[in-house]
């Protein structure tokens, strides 16, 4: 069966589960990356430094495997989707708290419980879209489920170029509180995962979580591992470019939103394809070949002098860099143990964010220490973590193909 085919296969639940965890995922990201517009705009207000500034987006991530592990707990022993409506509730609110932050500690504690409430949703809506949809299907689904966070940062790029200028900072995070009427959608369309419905039949308790990570403690710490590569090379890439592009080449927003809409069109592209190849070749190779299709890329996409040459360098990279990951929804759900699919995908993800959630501060000291050259602390960890993720990657086990019922081994 091609991608396509796969995914006309699937039916109106199947279809209404896929929409609802790709929205979750997109508007979860737009809420995330609206910050990585701001941190200059924020520093001039509190009359901060960028590098104190940028310690929001680094609590952000830095608090999202505490949530990742809550949520997670509570998807495995309530089900999917309550938890997921609730969380959806919880990181929405929270957006709209940090609109009134009167200082910097108040934006720093408010970013702080919003990664705890955006750490739940990769992980549910990434177990419930994979236990309910067809294995041939889960390639594509992958790519495009996962490019819900390209999707929310090219919304950010744009509500920043077309918004940004007419309600201010403050303004934009207002509108990020939009993301809570999805719960509307998914209590009236979505099911609960078959899978965990079946894991569940006839008891009430899920196996305890600390004999399960133990049994399985190599994969886990397997897992960490990999996420942490594979979150250097995304936030590496991501975090910091609209302040390199603004402070460095001085560019305005309009330009600076253009290229970031390209380059989460090259994600968009690099996602799907990725995806869906790892349906043919395999998790693991399709993961390796999209990493190191990054390091040919870098020097035009950190160093070139016009912004019509960054906007191409732009979107090839990020082709390479969501290409790889695209492929992390199917890849983390299929080595999950059945019994903790809501916590294992969720809080790997997740820790491994923590591992890399200093990512942006690093880059802030590098450039600073160089003169303010955010193209060289671009390059060097982008460079560095496709070779990391890609050996790691090609070390580690595959699980392509698993059945996903919730009763599996």
């Amino acid at each position: 069966m091609t991608a396509l085919a796969g995914l006309r296969a699937l039916d109106r639940n199947q279809r209404a589960i896929f929409v609802a965890s790709l929205l979750g995922w997109t508007l979860d990201a737009f809420d995330f990356f609206l910050l990585v517009f701001l941190v200059r705009t924020i520093a001039a207000e509190f009359h901060a430094p960028v590098a104190q500034v940028s310690y929001a987006i680094a609590l952000t991530l830095f608090f999202r495997p505490l949530g990742a592990f809550v949520f997670g707990l509570l998807a495995d022993r309530f089900g999917r989707r309550p938890v997921l409506m609730a969380d959806i509730i919880l990181f929405s609110v929270l957006e709209l708290a940090t609109a009134c932050s009167h200082s910097l500690t108040s934006l720093l504690v408010l970013r702080a419980l919003f990664g705890f409430a955006m750490g739940g949703e990769w992980g549910i809506g990434s177990s419930l879209a994979m236990e309910s949809l067809p294995a041939a299907s889960r390639g594509i689904v992958s790519g495009i489920l996962q490019e819900g966070y390209a999707f929310g940062y090219l919304l950010a790029a744009v509500a920043f170029g077309l918004l940004f200028p007419l309600v201010g900072w403050r303004g934009l995070f207002v509108v990020g509180a939009l993301p809570a009427l999805l719960v509307l959608y998914i209590r009236r369309n979505v099911p609960e995962s078959p899978a965990w419905q079946a894991a569940h039949a006839g008891k009430r308790k899920s196996p305890p979580l600390l004999p399960m990570l133990k049994a399985h403690w190599p994969l886990f710490l397997y897992a960490v591992g990999l996420m942490t590569a594979f979150n250097l090379f995304s936030h590496g890439t991501q975090d910091l470019y609209p302040t390199f592009l603004q402070a460095q080449h001085g560019l305005p927003s309009g330009t600076v939103s253009a290229i970031l809409v390209a380059a989460n069109f090259g994600a968009i592209t690099g996602g799907i394809f990725f995806g869906a190849w790892s349906q043919r070749v395999g998790r693991k190779r399709a993961i390796v070949t999209a990493a190191l299709l990054a390091l040919p890329v870098i020097p035009l996409w950190a160093f070139a002098p016009t912004p019509l040459l960054l906007g191409l360098g732009a979107f090839l990279l990020q082709i390479a860099v969501q290409g790889a990951w695209g492929v992390v929804p199917a890849h983390l759900n299929e080595l999950s143990p059945a019994a903790i699919r809501g916590t294992f995908p969720g809080v790997s993800y997740q820790l491994g964010n923590l591992l890399a959630s200093f990512n942006a501060v690093w880059q802030a000291g590098i450039a600073e220490r160089h003169g303010g050259n955010y193209g060289l602390a671009l390059a060097l960890v982008a460079a560095g973590a496709a070779v990391i993720l890609a050996a790691v990657t090609a070390w580690g086990p595959e699980a392509q193909g698993r059945v996903l019922d919730g009763k599996e081994a």
